[in-house]
């Protein structure tokens, strides 16, 4: 491995160890922080609300990077800048102690950090000699780092100090230290000036709006809508499976949910296989089946004999997140006309990661503190809570299945730019 992708790796490592080792108990420590008289602070309702803040960020954070990072500074730099400032918010995250306080200082965190994740993808495109065979060995080492800093969190600190710490701010002290190294290495990352242009930013093409011409073709407008309402219920995973771990009595909870993308990397190895077998159609419509199954599985299973259904919906993950939210990008980038893929690469995000899992976030903290069992602290009828999203990633699967109509791989785009 040469000097550059080497500190590429090491680059994706640091930036995914970050994400992973608070974001994924974030919900069981605030479910945890009492007040003086030993009251909860926030309630479920604002966890749901807090996971928002990421979906916020990642439909504001276009508008930095195509308008701002992109055309001023050079990528390395905004990139060390926005790091450490991330990390002096997670330092007051860590301590915040009202819904006020604690909303602002996390939606201030993830417009910091989720900019950072398409520079540094950017920056690897632009150093990389073949970036379609070399980018992948790269980005792996991202999901590599989320399931190390998991295992940090839930099984090797919990071992060293026999102390558990998911519920505690520890897990953020642990993403503050690891951040703030990344925040220094980034000055050490290849040389990457900012993008020539010709003129001003256009909101459309930072949205992605130009691709909204495909929209009149029936199979992708049936694609959007499909995918903005799957990930829906697919913010009840994000948001509530470490805290409802946890609260079940599962130990080293947040080490066990690794096993997801543990599984994530292998389905990926596996997905051309499945991809030429099944076609645009069916690898979608296996990946919601997978989020549907995973929330009866979670709904039926528990800490004792049920054990393993928890662990086989854990490991669902990489049918749940590869059949579908890979297998749209390709579908995106198959359909689309060479002059709008990138438009349209950057509207489906805005649709799915932006606009689909903030509505999530809404409805997932609502449904959670609708099923709290009254007179019990930290209770809640997680039977009825999975239940919910089960059900509605049932009805938007049969709902895709009878209207979506697309064959094969979804290839049209040498037809539209001929048309073009």
């Amino acid at each position: 491995m040469n000097s550059v992708r080497l500190r590429l790796s090491v680059m994706m490592f640091l930036q995914y160890f970050v994400w992973g080792a608070w974001f994924v108990t974030l919900g069981t420590y605030l479910k945890g922080v009492l007040d003086p008289e030993g009251g909860r602070v926030f309630s479920d309702k604002f966890v749901g609300d807090a996971y928002g803040t990421a979906a916020i960020a990642a439909m504001i954070a276009p508008f930095f990077v195509g308008m701002v990072a992109d055309r001023f500074f050079s990528t390395e730099r905004i990139l060390s800048f926005l790091h450490l400032a991330g990390a002096a918010v997670l330092y007051a995250i860590a301590s915040a102690g009202s819904d006020a306080s604690m909303y602002t200082l996390l939606v201030c965190y993830f417009l910091c950090y989720m900019p950072t994740l398409a520079l540094t993808n950017s920056l690897s495109f632009h150093h990389l000699q073949d970036p379609g065979k070399e980018f992948p060995a790269v980005r792996v080492l991202g999901t590599i780092g989320w399931i190390v800093a998991g295992l940090v969190v839930g099984w090797l600190w919990p071992t060293l100090t026999g102390q558990a710490i998911e519920a505690t701010s520890v897990p953020m002290k642990i993403a503050l230290a690891a951040q703030v190294l990344l925040g220094l290495f980034c000055l050490a990352l290849p040389h990457t000036p900012p993008t020539a242009s010709d003129g001003p930013a256009k909101i459309g093409d930072i949205l992605g709006l130009d691709a909204l011409v495909l929209m009149k073709q029936t199979s992708f407008a049936v694609f959007v809508i499909g995918s903005f309402l799957i990930c829906i219920p697919l913010q009840f995973y994000y948001t509530f499976t470490n805290p409802f771990l946890n609260e079940i009595g599962v130990t080293g909870a947040a080490a066990k949910q690794t096993y997801g993308q543990m599984s994530e990397i292998f389905f990926m190895v596996l997905m051309p296989l499945f991809f030429a077998r099944l076609g645009i159609k069916w690898m979608l419509l296996v990946g919601m089946f997978a989020w549907a199954l995973r929330y009866v599985l979670f709904a039926y299973g528990d800490a004792g004999p049920g054990m393993w259904m928890l662990y086989l919906g854990i490991l669902l993950h990489g049918i749940c997140y590869d059949f579908f939210f890979v297998t749209g990008q390709i579908y995106v980038d198959n359909k689309a006309p060479t002059s709008v893929r990138a438009a349209a690469q950057g509207f489906i995000a805005f649709v799915t990661l932006g606009l689909g899992l903030f509505v999530g976030s809404l409805v997932s903290g609502r449904v959670v503190a609708r099923y709290a069992i009254a007179g019990e602290a930290a209770a809640h009828d997680w039977q009825a809570i999975w239940l919910v999203p089960a059900a509605m990633a049932g009805a938007v699967l049969v709902l895709f299945a009878l209207l979506f109509h697309e064959k094969g791989d979804g290839t049209t785009a040498t037809d539209l730019d001929a048309a073009a």
